[in-house]
């Protein structure tokens, strides 16, 4: 899963440069997520609800912002017995359950034979009677695909996206649905995203170096200007930096999600009263 990345003269100006990204051999857990502050309790137990609600969740975040790790320990709490299907352009991803089908894509040769995209990997998972599809990052025109799978039955999909804040991921995976080559109008692929779509996890960087979930969204129904409207369920609250130099602050509940009273039909339990 490391990945290594080379640049040579003349295109590197200063001789060769490389870049190395290893990855932790060690699984995060979601308490390990809790100390470091990156996540509180009653949002873990938020998104466990989401998960265990089959919610279709979509990981969102910068470079470097730890989407994947993050997207990592959510798969851990898919419950054990569901059928759990993983597309990956580099396998990072490290999957906790029982029924868990991996596939990578591949690159093409020298001359342009044999490639794998994401989108033949998607096709081939949908005939592979899956509980829950899961997307590494979303790059490309698989992204019409995915969300003709969320809205035809398959619920409990995750995936990442490259984009700074909720409604940038939304619009992102509007503009990579136009990828996929086909004349969409715009209104149909933003009712396509609004319905697929259910919670947008926002991880950032912040300015200390720290890694830390951002906000939490739900996302809602087109509003009267066909416009993507979303309800913030939990959001960081700033409180300064201490004295070495660290931001403080805590992920804080906001507001309770329009399917609350949904909740108890569906036998689960969560504590609504952290949103009074």
């Amino acid at each position: 899963g490391s990945r290594v990345h080379a640049i040579g003269p003349p295109i590197s100006r200063r001789g060769l440069s490389i870049a190395i990204r290893r990855f932790s051999t060690d699984k995060l857990q979601l308490t390990d997520l809790i100390q470091m502050g990156s996540l509180t309790t009653e949002a873990v137990a938020f998104i466990e609800l989401c998960v265990k609600m089959k919610k279709n969740v979509v990981v969102s975040g910068g470079t470097g912002t730890g989407k994947t790790s993050l997207l990592n320990v959510i798969t851990g709490l898919i419950p054990k017995g569901d059928r759990v299907l993983i597309m990956e352009d580099t396998s990072e991803i490290q999957p906790q359950g029982d029924h868990v089908v991996m596939l990578e894509t591949r690159a093409a040769d020298k001359e342009g034979r044999y490639a794998v995209t994401m989108t033949d990997l998607l096709h081939s998972a949908l005939r592979m009677r899956p509980d829950r599809i899961i997307i590494g990052e979303i790059r490309g025109g698989e992204a019409l695909d995915l969300l003709n799978a969320m809205n035809s039955g398959h619920g409990g999909s995750m995936t990442t996206v490259h984009a700074n804040s909720t409604n940038e991921a939304l619009q992102k995976l509007e503009t990579l649905v136009l990828y996929a080559g086909f004349e969409i109008p715009i209104p149909v692929i933003r009712s396509m995203v609004s319905m697929a779509m259910d919670v947008v996890v926002q991880a950032n960087r912040f300015s200390d170096g720290s890694r830390k979930v951002s906000q939490i969204s739900e996302v809602l129904q087109l509003d009267a200007n066909g416009r993507y409207a979303t309800r913030v369920i939990f959001l960081f609250k700033h409180a300064g930096k201490s004295d070495d130099g660290k931001i403080l602050g805590a992920l804080t509940p906001m507001q309770e999600p329009t399917w609350a009273d949904t909740i108890e039909a569906q036998g689960m339990q969560f504590d609504l009263g952290i949103f009074k």
